[in-house]
């Protein structure tokens, strides 16, 4: 059991666990946060702000605002801050099995799992898979969403780890145009990941890796555009809000409004304010 003596104003812990075999946690801490304890899992974290100190593998650590945390299953640690202002962060547990089974689908090369020795550093790459893993935080994943983060970040502990990957068949881009074709025209209702691969008979991990590379972006996000843009004609056209997000494929009025306001930099009901005036 991790002990977490002494909370001070202000801190606080969020978990949530959007798919099976991942994770989530948003936190703040002042002072002391953990006493050394171990996961199962990677952990893949960002510091939002202030810094944090831990000891990993027999040293002391320090990781500043917008620097990624990388720690390997089974790896003791601990956590406190170190300045008065304490730190908030981010982090991602990920289920060993599930970055072996995305790197053996990518024609990883290697049996054993990507070993990270740097602890810190700054990654832009694991950044911008963070900020895409938190979009909806807390909630559950689309699974589509999930295939692109573990794809994601299977090849981005490859990359740090320096393990070698054998070139891939190339993605016949038919297939590709037909799974973009579905997505088009099967918006509006639940797509899972099954969906995609009898589609485009590809596995999901190197599906979402080759239909980032043609069209730059995940299908997910790609699903989300085409979600939102819809949703904008249909207030555009005068359809009451309460119907819009049903008719679009979001699960509530609350999921539409998230990315809604994400894409357009407004909610819906001030656009359809904006719209009729």
């Amino acid at each position: 059991m991790v002990e977490i003596p002494n909370v001070s104003i202000g801190d606080f812990l969020v978990t949530d666990s959007p798919m099976p075999g991942l994770e989530r946690l948003e936190a703040r801490f002042h002072g002391h946060a953990y006493d050394p304890h171990r996961h199962e899992t990677y952990a893949i974290g960002i510091t939002r702000d202030g810094a944090q100190g831990f000891r990993y593998r027999g040293e002391a650590q320090v990781s500043r605002a917008g620097q990624i945390m990388v720690l390997h299953p089974d790896e003791q640690h601990d956590g406190h801050a170190v300045v008065p202002d304490g730190f908030s962060y981010r982090m991602i547990y990920v289920d060993p099995a599930l970055i072996g089974k995305a790197l053996d689908q990518a024609g990883n090369s290697a049996r054993t799992l990507p070993f990270v020795a740097e602890a810190v550093s700054q990654d832009r790459t694991m950044a911008a898979l963070l900020d895409e893993a938190f979009a909806d935080f807390p909630g559950k994943f689309d699974p589509l969403a999930g295939d692109a983060l573990l794809a994601g970040l299977a090849d981005a502990l490859a990359r740090r780890a320096r393990v070698a990957a054998r070139r891939a068949a190339g993605t016949p881009h038919r297939a590709l145009l037909r799974v973009r074709d579905f997505l088009d025209a099967e918006f509006a209702r639940p797509i899972d990941s099954a969906d995609l691969e009898r589609v485009a008979d590809l596995d999901r991990f190197n599906l979402a890796r080759a239909f980032r590379k043609s069209f730059g972006t995940a299908p997910h996000r790609y699903l989300v555009a085409r979600r939102v843009t819809e949703a904008r004609s249909l207030i555009a056209a005068s359809t009451p809000l309460a119907e819009v997000a049903g008719a679009c494929g979001f699960t509530d009025q609350s999921h539409l409004n998230r990315h809604f306001k994400a894409h357009f930099g407004m909610t819906p009901g001030r656009y359809a304010r904006l719209v009729v005036r």
